[in-house]
């Protein structure tokens, strides 16, 4: 089963039938046994890092997240929620993340052309500089898909397992061990974002 985090942050409803589209069962909950008994975990998120951090910590479910990551369990960030993995993000602010991946979140404006629109919204192609993850092991580079944001992952290398062009290469996807995160959003991505959340649905448990 696979558990969609509700905690007041997300595109929730459209991730569930993203999942019905491929045949697998999964659940909107805030229910901390519930999420800890998943077979996977999906931390999805929209709107401002430091207001969607504080409501994982209200809840509770920042560490129900982290202990999860720790036992194993396979985990996907998605968008805000792929963010919120890193150590920190300075947006409007600086404010403390989950720590599961090193690096931290910065304004895109920091490195593409001044010309380009903020934030970055659209389809782009996927690079994946060299590396083969599991959740990708259905596409090939080159492959689009959606993005709305206007911050990104930095001084993240070691994790890095896709980037996208706009005006300069950004962090399109991350991994460290069982924890994965992707920029774009798969439930928006058409077939190719369907095959990631397949792939997801696949990656063994890290004993």
């Amino acid at each position: 089963m696979i558990a969609i985090i509700d905690y007041g942050v997300g595109n929730l409803f459209s991730l569930k039938s993203s999942f019905a589209a491929i045949g697998v069962q999964a659940v909107v909950t805030g229910n901390k046994a519930e999420i800890e008994n998943a077979d996977k975990i999906i931390l999805p998120g929209v709107g401002a890092f430091g207001d969607a951090a504080e409501k994982l910590r209200r809840t509770g479910l920042d560490k129900v997240v982290i202990n999860c990551a720790q036992k194993g369990t396979p985990i996907l960030g998605i968008c805000l929620g792929m963010q919120l993995l890193f150590e920190k993000s300075y947006e409007y602010g600086e404010h403390e993340g989950l720590g599961l991946i090193k690096g931290e979140i910065r304004p895109i404006t920091d490195v593409i052309p001044k010309e380009l629109k903020v934030p970055h919204i659209g389809w782009n192609a996927l690079d994946f500089c060299g590396k083969q993850s599991p959740i990708f092991k259905y596409l090939k580079n080159g492959d689009f898909v959606y993005f709305v944001h206007s911050f990104y992952g930095a001084n993240c290398e070691e994790s890095v397992i896709a980037t996208s062009e706009y005006g300069s290469p950004l962090t399109a996807a991350v991994a460290k061990g069982n924890v994965f995160g992707c920029q774009f959003h798969p439930e928006k991505s058409g077939n190719v974002g369907l095959s990631i959340l397949k792939a997801f649905c696949e990656v063994e448990v890290l004993s």
